[in-house]
Parts: structure tokens; C-alpha cells; sequence
């Protein structure tokens, strides 16, 4: 029997592996947690949670203007990049201490230096503080990293959403490069922060993925905040100048702006992880593959989070470490169900989903059966405000169950919570139109809309 160092040797100290970590720490399990970064992750370090912070001081210029229409008299105010960054340092670093404390709470080892497997219960600590240890089971959280299109001339002169955390200054102008969630918040930040924004996607339009109403109602809600959307075209390169950088684009336009962040999506981070070595394998997308247990096809190596490549939210890791941990800790043989999960996009206005799509929804069954309202939210059309909220639930004719509800409008990710609970529980549209509407407020079109809506094309 080997003499193992560890029972459980994590790698990566993310949400999903401090989850898991600090579960199995507590029963008794000896465990380390190794980490080449700062404590937290993605979401806490570089992602989600400062994101959020953007987000919210970015909200307050939109803010000023409903006040003054509610009879305020505010002065014009201005915005000071650095005494954000600073607070939003201090924040971070607070969040990430506390993530540090709950593993020591629970009795797990902190390492700090990069994790490089050796075999397949070996694990090779690299940095200052350079150790091999061994472990009997090994747990791979790595997540994923910003990826940027290495063979576009110039593409040096560009930034990914790491960077953006931490500029000298807020940029007067800004290209964003992408159609997704990292992309549609940002936009939405530095014009709410008061920069100039052009928000380019190659696609038809933004959020491939998402419901075809939802994406449209966003991408015209974008401009109706200044925001200039351009589709259907990308770079063919940048150019550093005196003006600032060029983007020049396949389409004959080309754009100066102060800064350009591309934000086109994350790769598994699984470069130099010695995963070859130890006989990790990866499926076609270049994310580690695992089963319905997240273990991968080596015996003893499971693998939580972005770098599996299934839902990557932070929730779902956290909830897919604490399943391996249940199973492999506590002998209670859990797996997550990635069905019906809900989740938000912190655009301006913000969005809300759980379920399928109109599209996917037809595909399915063939017929469903839609019910829509865009209308003003009640702020708006007291003092004017021409921003539309849109709320959409699909149901299968067949079942009468909801097996979709799709909403973009203020308090939109707060509203869809209580709605993926019902979705998750096979609530039928019966169901959903028994339940009383609360008034005033915009969550209660959810319940009230009883006509099917039916564009021309469909009948």
C-alpha cells in the first residue's frame, strides 16, 4: 500500500476546488489545496465578483438620470477610476482571505506554487517553495483563461478581460471584441462608466445561445444607451498609432479607439498540467473529459469546474466539487444535474434564463407555445425613460409544462432565481397562472400573460 502525503490533492483553488477541498478536509480526510495564483479564481480574483462591482458603480450615471426625473435635483457628477480600483483591491483581497481561512478552518493545506502531475498520484510543486508529494486521490480545478486569436497581426496592441480589472485609466474609447456575456457586461460598464463603446461580434448577432428574442431585444436596448453594436465582421488587424489603436476590419471599417479588449471566449486551462503524463484524457473541445461524477478516465484523478467544459458558471462548479466530495468523502454517490440551470447576464439592462430557447424548444417538440410581453417598466414611464423590458415563457402544448422563461429587464437575474425553482420542479403553465400576482411591480407580467403570442410567419 502506497504511503500516501494526502488523501486528496487539489489542484486549482477556485470555487470549485476550495468546494471540494474544504469538504473533504472536514471529514477528517488529510487534503491539500495547491495554488500558482491568488485564492479564489476566476470568479473572485478576475471575473464574476469584480465584475460585479463594475457593474454596480456603472449603474449609478443611469441612476442620476431617473433621480433628476423623479423631481431630483443632482449636480453633474463625475466618476474616479482609481478610488474604484483601489476599493474594488481591498474587496477582492478581503473575499480572498476569507476563502484562505476556510480551508485552514477546515483543516486543509494551502499551497502556493503550480501543480504539475508526475504520474497519476504524483503531484510536483513548482516555485519557491518547490516539493513532490503524492496523493491517493487527485482533483483538477483549474478553470479556464481569456483566449485570444494568436495569428491576428497586432494582436499585442490588445487586452483581455484580465487586464481590464486593472487599467491606469478609464479608457475615453473603447472596441470590445466578442458577443457573449464577458462582452455584453463590459460594453455596458465602460459606457456606463462614461467611455465611448463599439461592441463588435462576427455573428449574426449577440449571445449566440440564448433565445433569438432575447438577443435581439439586448442588441437594440445596447443602442438605445449609445452603445454602437457592429455585426458580422471581424479584424483583420490592429494598428498601434499616435491616435491610439486602429481596428481595421474585413468589411472595409476601421476604428481608433483608446483601448481594444477582446473578450471571445475561455479555453480549459490544461497547458502544462502534465495531464499526458499521467494519462488525463481530453475530449475534442480541449477540456478534460469526465463522467456524470466528474471523474475522468483515470481511476483516481476527477476533474470540477470550467476546465470540464460542461456549464461554465461558478455555481455549477461549486456544486459539482461538493457532489465529489459527497461521493468520494462521505460514501453518498452524488452527481450534479445539469438540467435546467439558470443563469444571468449582467448587461444593461440585465438578463435572466433558465430552460431552452424558442428555437431549441420547436426543435424538441415541434410545437410550443410562446407568451411574450415587452412593455416599460413602471420607473420608466413616470418620467420618460424609453428603456423596454421583455419577458417570455415557452411551454410544451403536449405537457403544458414551462420549459422556458426568459426575461431582460432591471432585476431580471433576481427574478429568474425564483423562477428556475418552478422550471426545475416540472411546474405546468396552469400552475404558473394560479399563482397571484404581486402589484405593483414588473415580475407580475410573469403570471398574467394568458395569450399565446403568435408572430405572422408561424400562424
Amino acid at each position: 500500500m502506497p504511503n500516501y502525503d494526502y488523501d486528496l490533492f487539489v489542484i486549482g483553488a477556485g470555487s470549485g476546488g476550495v468546494r471540494a477541498g474544504r469538504l473533504a478536509a472536514m471529514t477528517g480526510a488529510r487534503v491539500a489545496v495547491a495554488e500558482e495564483h491568488r485564492v479564489g479564481g476566476t470568479c473572485v480574483i478576475r471575473g464574476c465578483v469584480p465584475k460585479k462591482f463594475m457593474v454596480y458603480a456603472s449603474e449609478f450615471s443611469n441612476q442620476v438620470k431617473t433621480a433628476r426625473g423623479f423631481g431630483w435635483t443632482v449636480p453633474e457628477p463625475t466618476f474616479d477610476w482609481k478610488t474604484f480600483l483601489t476599493a474594488k483591491d481591498i474587496e477582492i483581497a478581503r473575499l480572498s482571505g476569507i476563502y484562505v481561512t476556510n480551508l485552514h478552518k477546515a483543516g486543509a493545506d494551502l499551497v502556493h506554487g503550480r501543480a504539475v502531475l508526475k504520474d497519476a498520484h504524483t503531484v510536483e510543486i513548482l516555485g519557491e517553495h518547490a516539493k513532490t508529494v503524492m496523493a491517493e486521490k487527485i482533483l483538477i480545478a483549474t478553470g479556464g483563461r481569456p483566449t485570444v486569436p494568436q495569428d491576428l497581426p497586432g494582436i499585442e496592441h490588445a487586452i483581455t478581460s484580465d487586464e481590464a480589472f486593472h487599467l491606469g485609466a478609464l479608457p475615453e474609447s473603447i472596441l470590445i471584441v466578442g458577443g457573449g456575456y464577458i462582452a455584453v457586461e463590459f460594453a455596458g460598464i465602460f459606457a456606463g462608466l462614461g467611455s465611448k463603446v463599439t461592441l463588435l461580434y462576427r455573428g449574426p448577432n449577440i449571445l449566440r445561445g440564448f433565445d433569438d428574442d432575447v438577443r435581439a431585444h439586448l442588441a437594440g436596448e445596447l443602442e438605445r444607451r449609445g452603445i454602437t453594436v457592429v455585426l458580422g465582421c471581424e479584424h483583420d488587424r490592429l494598428e498601434k498609432t499616435a491616435a491610439g489603436v486602429v481596428s481595421h476590419l474585413n468589411n472595409g471599417m476601421s476604428f481608433t479607439t483608446d483601448q481594444v479588449l477582446f473578450a471571445t471566449g475561455r479555453a480549459p486551462y490544461v497547458g502544462g498540467l502534465g495531464l499526458e503524463t499521467a494519462g488525463v484524457a481530453l475530449n475534442d473541445s480541449g477540456a478534460i473529459k469526465v463522467d456524470d461524477f466528474s471523474k475522468t478516465n483515470v481511476d483516481n484523478i476527477w476533474a470540477v469546474g470550467d476546465v470540464t467544459d460542461r456549464i461554465n458558471l461558478t455555481p455549477v462548479a461549486i456544486r459539482e466539487g461538493a457532489a465529489f466530495a459527497e461521493t468520494e468523502f462521505k460514501g453518498n454517490p452524488t452527481s450534479f444535474d445539469h438540467d435546467h440551470v439558470a443563469t444571468a447576464v449582467f448587461s444593461q439592462p440585465p438578463i435572466g434564463t433558465v430552460g431552452m430557447g424558442e428555437a431549441e424548444a420547436r426543435k424538441a417538440f415541434g410545437k410550443v407555445d410562446v407568451y411574450r410581453a415587452i412593455f416599460r417598466p413602471m420607473k420608466m414611464t413616470f418620467y420618460g425613460g424609453e428603456e423596454r423590458s421583455l419577458m417570455k415563457l415557452l411551454v410544451n402544448p403536449a405537457t403544458d409544462q414551462v420549459v422556458g422563461v426568459h426575461i431582460v429587464g432591471p432585476d431580471a437575474p433576481e427574478m429568474i432565481q425564483m423562477a428556475a425553482i418552478a422550471v426545475k420542479m416540472g411546474v405546468t403553465k396552469a400552475q404558473w397562472d394560479s399563482t397571484c400576482a404581486v402589484h405593483p411591480t414588473a415580475a407580475e407580467e410573469l403570471v398574467t400573460m394568458r395569450e399565446k403570442y403568435a408572430p405572422a410567419e408561424l400562424g
